[in-house]
């Protein structure tokens, strides 16, 4: 199996285990952010904190929407630290997930405005709901078929109206 279609839930025990030290051992900027994702309080949507995600573990995921949030400490602003997590940001994404980023001290000091960052990005990952290709047909089937009017004569759909 193709490591870029691998289920994101199929994670070994030492990185679950990770996962749950660095829940632990949690930043200001993470306690802080997950006071504020934590029980759908974001426009209902679901996070978890510190998820696996193939080799990586994000710091915020909502899977319903298929959006990463990272939180980037003065670490992170090296040039080693940026070519690194440009990297991470490209393989969480072959997974089909949006990863955005943001300084912890953003975190700190503008919090309702990452907050409302998210916002926007969750609102704009709005999945349009597909109809299957039986039920394509089935609509446009009724859409060709005469329909019949008050007056009893028949009437062909005004989108078929073409005169």
């Amino acid at each position: 199996m193709d490591d870029s279609k691998q289920p994101t839930w199929k994670v070994s025990p030492s990185q679950r285990r990770h996962a749950r030290e660095l829940r632990k051992k949690s930043t200001d900027a993470e306690r802080l952010m997950w006071g504020a994702l934590r029980d759908k309080q974001l426009d209902g949507f679901s996070f978890k904190r510190q998820v696996p995600i193939g080799p990586f573990i994000a710091d915020f995921a909502c899977h319903a929407k298929k959006l990463v949030v990272e939180l980037d400490g003065g670490q992170h602003y090296s040039d080693d630290a940026e070519r690194a997590d440009a990297g991470r940001t490209a393989a969480i994404e072959a997974r089909g997930f949006r990863v955005i980023r943001f300084s912890n001290a953003d975190v700190m000091s503008n919090r309702d405005g990452v907050l409302q960052s998210i916002a926007t990005e969750l609102a704009a990952r709005a999945l349009t709901p597909t109809l299957s290709r039986k039920r394509e047909r089935e609509r446009a089937e009724r859409a060709d078929k005469p329909r019949l009017t008050q007056t009893g004569s028949t009437q062909r759909s005004s989108s078929d109206d073409s005169d």
